[in-house]
């Protein structure tokens, strides 16, 4: 009975091994479709984004927006909501629980992961050089790091990640994602952190970097990752009656 039931196992898992490899296999080719492709369409929401921001450091009446916001959001505030140090990371996590959870995405772990950690490294380099130039006061003073809105571009880039990986099971998936991106940057409004030209920069900011990564990973692929990577692999149990262990199958 026990010689049985591990048989039963290890094809079970093996049965699963295979299929994630042809699924790798085939969502592999979608390097090649026209999310990578570069289109000058696609650079219009994202540079009018940063645009905007970027003319509220100098437009008086931009400036005078920003705290008619922020006096009419700080008005009636009796607290601050810390949500948005968590929902930043919302749109990203859900690509991997998607994911878990078998409703498989444009990209296999290994693509998707290093098209996210590229898209984070343009930001970080992007937000980080921007508020050491622009040095501009935070809403509640507690420093001159204000411009762009860290937290926002995070949520955006999300955002966008999560679009990219799944409009085509469902748009509204997406949605949710832009949904709990624009919520961050509300509440790092609410919680007097940021100018609305913050939010809105660091939107722009988001989006374009994970269209930058999407565009470049396929000359990242061909000349980084060439078939030196480990592309899928499985760890299988096994029990002989006498001895347990487990093998691993991989695959490069």
């Amino acid at each position: 009975m026990k010689n049985n039931s591990s048989l039963i196992l290890i094809i079970v898992f093996l049965g699963y091994s295979l299929r994630t490899y042809a699924q790798d296999v085939q969502r592999a080719d979608s390097l090649n479709d026209r999310t990578h492709k570069f289109k000058c369409s696609q650079l219009i929401i994202p540079t009018a984004l940063i645009g905007a921001g970027m003319i509220g450091l100098e437009s008086d009446w931009l400036k005078f927006q920003n705290h008619e916001i922020r006096d009419e959001l700080q008005e009636n505030i009796d607290r601050k909501i810390t949500i948005d140090d968590f929902s930043q990371y919302f749109p990203m996590v859900a690509v991997y629980g998607l994911n878990l959870c078998g409703v498989n995405g444009k990209h296999n772990f290994r693509d998707r992961t290093i098209i996210l950690a590229t898209s984070y490294l343009i930001i970080g380099v992007t937000v980080s050089s921007l508020k050491n130039l622009t040095k501009i006061q935070r809403p509640d003073g507690s420093g001159f790091d204000s411009f762009p809105s860290g937290h926002t571009a995070t949520a955006f880039m999300g955002a966008e990640f999560l679009w990219q990986e799944y409009k085509d099971v469902s748009p509204w998936i997406g949605v949710a994602g832009y949904t709990v991106a624009a919520g961050t940057g509300a509440f790092r409004m609410y919680n007097n952190r940021h100018w609305l030209t913050d939010v809105v920069a660091g939107a722009g900011i988001g989006i374009l970097s994970t269209k930058i990564a999407y565009w470049i990973y396929p000359a990242m692929q061909r000349k980084l990752f060439k078939k030196s990577c480990l592309y899928n692999a499985v760890a299988v149990p096994y029990y002989n009656g006498q001895s347990a262990g487990i093998s691993l199958l991989a695959s490069f």
